[in-house]
């Protein structure tokens, strides 16, 4: 019975760190955050990493971690850093808010025209 609710519990853990990706853009892999290498399962373009030596290869002459120094991200966005530019990336799920730096607010249901597309930040489920 602990083993089915361990594996119940990766499973959880796993859609949530997934939640925003399409099935085929997840990966196994590293990012950077908080000038440290996290290794995980997730969305590619946050792993962007193959291996824990190519994230250490990639932090190497990196000095400042703009998410630490100045947090670019609004609204309570969590930044993280990446190796591309502008060197960070902002995960604006649940805030309300999307765009590169959460500064857009989501389109309110109801409230505008027929075919308004929602970011998939902005979808509640």
């Amino acid at each position: 019975m602990l083993v089915r609710g361990c594996v119940l519990l990766f499973i959880v853990i796993s859609i949530e760190l997934c939640e925003g990706c399409e099935t085929e853009q997840t990966k196994q892999g590293c990012m950077i955050r908080n000038l440290v290498c996290s290794c995980g399962f997730g969305c590619v373009s946050d792993y962007r990493y193959d291996t824990i030596q190519e994230c250490q290869s990639a932090l190497k002459g990196k000095k400042r971690d703009i998410c630490k120094t100045h947090n670019p991200c609004m609204h309570n966005g969590t930044c993280i850093q990446i190796s591309q530019q502008p060197g960070y990336r902002c995960r604006c799920e649940g805030t309300g808010f999307f765009g590169l730096r959460c500064s857009r607010a989501c389109p309110v249901p109801g409230a505008g025209r027929v075919a308004t597309i929602y970011p998939y930040e902005c979808i509640v489920i």
